[in-house]
């Protein structure tokens, strides 16, 4: 947690009071939606209040760059869908295996045809003219 906080410049005097972290998983991040942004700008400043540290985990590589930096800059971590040899304070993949002790990334493989065919089926419900 402080080498995340330290890579995004949390003052070392914030970083002392940190007690844990709050996530936010998503897919991805495609929406320029300046809302969303604000909204997870305003909980990241209210979870520093409770003396925790922001992090967004991406399973994907979805987020522009713009949208990415905005976020360091307001000091939230970014994990992102990276493959693995990058460090766990990089790639939620990664984070997943070392720090939860979860291997995330084979569970999806493992199990890729079975979410695919889940995928498909409530895809063809909602696109299937009654």
């Amino acid at each position: 947690m402080r080498n995340a906080a330290s890579r995004i410049d949390v003052d070392s005097a914030v970083t002392e009071t940190l007690q844990g972290i709050v996530f936010e998983i998503r897919q991805g991040y495609k929406s320029k939606d300046s809302k969303r942004q604000n909204a997870d700008i305003v909980n990241a400043a209210m979870a520093y209040t409770k003396g925790l540290l922001p992090c967004a985990g991406l399973l994907s590589l979805q987020i522009d760059e713009d949208i990415a930096q905005r976020y360091r800059n307001e000091r939230w971590v970014l994990l992102t869908g990276l493959a693995d040899n990058v460090s766990s304070d990089e790639s939620f993949y990664r984070f997943c295996k070392d720090v939860v002790g979860y291997d995330i990334a084979g569970f999806f493989q493992r199990n890729s045809s079975a979410l695919k065919k889940e995928v498909e089926a409530v895809l063809t419900a909602l696109l299937t003219p009654s």
